[in-house]
């Protein structure tokens, strides 16, 4: 079962994007097992640069691409990178992405952007995407997740019980303006269309990958 785990042994910025976009071309399967859209990289092929942030570098190369259960998920950013690269000539639909993926919520982005605000130069230097915040609705068992996307009914009842909270800290903590539940729901119910046909079973063909003695990266 020949496989390989890039791991940054510093604080970022080690260069993984680069070793990763060499290793993706020996690779049958490349994985993304955690982060988000706030680590883009740039992959130059010929006299064409292509960045992305969200979507595994292993696309460019045809590869199966995984957006893996411990990442989190910006449909918005997703959706828009696929797209691109598809009028590139890239073909989008060898990415997979994990229906228990987070997804990262216009509240997220809202909340991280409001706290560094409020750190003033304690501020941690966060890329201000809501990543932090993601991961901590993971953490506290009360993120959406992509597959929630799919179902109309638990997508509402998700968002409602999110608000719930996330308005009360927006408004009185951070003193900003709170998000509407019809408009929150409106919006990413729309995205299923666009997401479902990259949700899969990643777990199933990653093992499936390795048992077949297929490079996975």
């Amino acid at each position: 079962m020949p496989s390989t785990v890039i791991v940054g042994a510093q604080w970022g910025d080690e260069g993984k994007g680069k070793i990763v976009d060499l290793l993706a071309q020996q690779s049958d399967v490349v994985c993304r097992y955690q982060g988000g859209p706030n680590a883009g990289h740039t992959i130059v092929v010929g006299e064409e640069t292509f960045k992305i942030r969200q979507t595994p570098s292993g696309v460019i190369s045809g590869k199966a691409s995984v957006i893996g259960a411990g990442c989190v998920v910006d449909p918005q950013v997703l959706l828009e990178e696929l797209t691109d690269l598809e009028a590139r000539g890239v073909d989008p639909s060898v990415v997979v992405v994990s229906g228990n993926a987070h997804l990262i919520m216009p509240w997220h982005v809202a909340i991280d952007q409001a706290s560094e605000r409020r750190l003033g130069n304690l501020q941690i230097g966060t890329t201000r995407r809501g990543i932090g915040p993601a991961y901590a609705d993971k953490a506290s068992r009360i993120g959406i997740r992509v597959q929630d996307v799919l179902d109309p009914k638990i997508l509402r009842q998700k968002i409602e019980v999110a608000l719930a909270e996330k308005n009360v800290w927006l408004e009185r903590v951070y003193e900003v303006e709170p998000f509407d539940l019809e408009e929150m729901w409106s919006r990413y119910a729309a995205y299923a269309e666009q997401l479902a046909p990259y949700v899969g079973d990643v777990s199933l063909l990653v093992d499936t990958a390795l048992r077949e003695g297929k490079n996975v990266l």
